[in-house]
């Protein structure tokens, strides 16, 4: 019961600091629109889609639907984090601000995550065979 306690009050402390790196920016309502910004995508978007996806992967019949959801909450929680340099304008006026090719760089995430899910998957099928055989 205590270490519920030591670790609330963490949390605690912890937004309460959030609280006061917000706002002492200049302009705090910027951050807390996109915070709440992002708030409203995750609810409104990733987690539904995630949520529906989820339930064709259990009509399908697969066993490995946690497997598939957590690859699907990690790629769209990449995905909503990426959006803002995703989204950029092209031909900014200072290219250092965002120096990266992110589209490409969020394809080579998307297809590492799909890759380790399918190796997971396959891995996971295989050790089931071996354990019939024996």
């Amino acid at each position: 019961m205590g270490f519920r306690y030591v670790l609330g009050g963490f949390g605690a402390a912890c937004a309460a600091w959030g609280g006061w790196l917000l706002f002492s920016q200049p302009e705090p309502w910027r951050i807390a629109v996109w915070l709440g910004a992002a708030v409203v995508v995750h609810d409104g978007l990733v987690a539904p889609l995630v949520m529906a996806l989820a339930v064709l992967v259990a009509l399908a019949g697969l066993r490995l639907r946690g497997v598939v959801r957590a690859a699907l909450a990690v790629a769209g929680s990449l995905t909503v984090i990426a959006l803002p340099p995703l989204l950029r304008p092209a031909g900014v006026a200072n290219p250092t601000v965002l120096p990266l090719d992110y589209p490409r760089n969020w394809l080579l995430a998307m297809a590492a995550i799909a890759l380790l899910t399918v190796a997971h998957v396959g891995a996971r099928a295989a050790a089931r065979r071996v354990r019939r055989r024996h």
